[in-house]
């Protein structure tokens, strides 16, 4: 049996295909795709150019179609989100709290990929990186985990606490989740930067307190909101030079440097190394993927409405326009979260012709 896939060879070459169905073995399942997002890094052609043709697509969720026979801890039906990627909770990595640097967590994905009617789940998928989720809470919403989980980490990576002036430059679906997450976490003051207006609007509908557009003089704008300091934690979401050397001039000293995002590969730190870290204590750190404590502590926020996702979704596209979704998250023009629904198309036609109904 076949299946409907978007097999990807460039942001503009996106092409409707056949492949075979995944078959799972006794220890595996395997679910269908309902919903799965769009993320920025899909569109890194740079970072895949050599691995094409491939099926993207890791923010997902759907039901359980199939269990192998020794499969105990899901059955058919179960509604899930699931990651693409997991450690395997034993490494060193994985011991001192890097999980997410994992040699397995790089070697698992999905098979074939989100952007598909079906996945396979492995043993480990289904271990630890496979979670139920309520019947209250939308296939779309439930696919924000694993975007909404790598937030989370950066954010804990970074010791975000109560009463942190935060800042958050580029607002994209990652800094507009950043925003949110921030204000969750009671921030004293959240600032936001971007070069376009619409995201700025977002962002100020989503919790920021300031926003500020990237041609101005930020820095002397933070200094003026927060009475000659500058921000204790700022978070990186933009890959332009200039907004990255324009975050890392608006951090306090003692401050912290969040890089949460991914740079062309000849990119550099274009700041000068005294200016701005000697004598003045700022920490510079990454922050890579979830984990699963990252995905659970995700879910509950979601599903409890503590984070509100929904209002991030602009635009839904079924599989076959995909190339749709890709142009919009390539040269956004008031969008904000592109959801492709693989399998909306044949469930429609199902109820239809009497032959079932979508949960």
């Amino acid at each position: 049996m076949s299946m409907q896939v978007a097999l990807y060879y460039s942001n503009t070459d996106i092409r409707l295909e056949e492949l075979p169905k995944p078959r799972v073995a006794p220890d595996e399942a395997l679910m269908t795709v309902e919903a799965s997002g769009i993320c920025g890094t899909d569109l890194m052609e740079w970072y895949r150019k050599d691995k094409v043709p491939l099926v993207l697509g890791h923010e997902v969720a759907g039901t359980i179609l199939e269990v192998g026979a020794k499969v105990r801890n899901f059955r058919v039906g179960d509604r899930i989100v699931a990651t693409h990627h997991v450690p395997c909770g034993e490494c060193e990595y994985c011991q001192n709290g890097h999980s997410t640097v994992c040699e397995t967590l790089r070697r698992t994905h999905f098979d074939p990929g989100g952007f598909a009617e079906f996945v396979r789940l492995t043993d480990l998928h289904l271990k630890l990186g496979t979670f139920r989720i309520p019947d209250s809470l939308a296939m779309e919403e439930a696919t924000f985990v694993e975007p909404l989980g790598c937030a989370i980490r950066g954010q804990r990576l970074a010791q975000m606490k109560k009463g942190k002036r935060v800042v958050v430059v580029g607002c994209g679906s990652a800094g507009l989740l950043h925003v949110k997450l921030a204000r969750y976490y009671d921030a004293q003051s959240v600032a936001a930067t971007d070069i376009d207006s619409y995201r700025l609007q977002k962002a100020k509908e989503f919790g920021a307190d300031e926003v500020i557009h990237g041609d101005e003089d930020v820095v002397s704008k933070l200094r003026q909101i927060y009475g000659g300091r500058l921000a204790d934690l700022v978070i990186l979401c933009s890959a332009a030079q200039s907004a990255i050397a324009q975050g890392l001039r608006s951090v306090e000293r003692g401050g912290t440097v969040l890089i949460f995002t991914a740079a062309s590969p000849d990119s550099c730190l274009p700041v000068p190394t005294n200016e701005i870290f000697w004598r003045q204590e700022v920490t510079l750190l990454s922050s890579y993927a979830a984990s699963p404590e990252d995905l659970k502590e995700a879910l509950t926020l979601i599903s409890k409405r503590k984070i509100i996702v929904r209002d991030m979704i602009t635009h839904r596209f079924p599989l076959q326009d995909i190339q749709k979704g890709f142009a919009l998250v390539a040269k956004p023009r008031e969008s904000m979260k592109v959801i492709i629904e693989p399998t909306k198309t044949k469930n429609l036609r199902r109820r239809e012709h009497g032959l079932g109904h979508e949960k």
